[in-house]
């Protein structure tokens, strides 16, 4: 499993119609092959921040996400970004 997760950090005015602008991408991606979970959201305590957060079932089916997901080009500036890919080799519920 691969989980790819961090945030972007654009001007907060600008921040809702960034997410806004990604809602057909999650749609589409979601029902990509080996999508688990894919998200675009906003933080609800940083004005500029959005979290970007993507769970796959293994790294081909990310690189074949990427060839065909087609982002929008909102011509929002992302002023910075800490976003890293995790290689997952164990997964359990937190809680139990």
């Amino acid at each position: 499993m691969f989980i790819i997760a961090g945030y972007l950090e654009v001007n907060p005015a600008q921040r809702d119609a960034f997410v806004d602008a990604h809602q057909d991408l999650l749609r589409r991606g979601r029902q990509a092959p080996g999508c688990l979970d894919l998200a675009i959201t906003p933080d609800p305590l940083h004005p500029g921040r959005v979290y970007n957060f993507e769970r796959w079932e293994s790294r081909e089916h990310i690189d074949a996400w990427r060839a065909v997901a087609d982002a929008p080009d909102t011509g929002i500036a992302v002023r910075d970004s800490n976003v890293m890919e995790y290689r997952v080799t164990d997964a359990r519920p937190p809680f139990g």
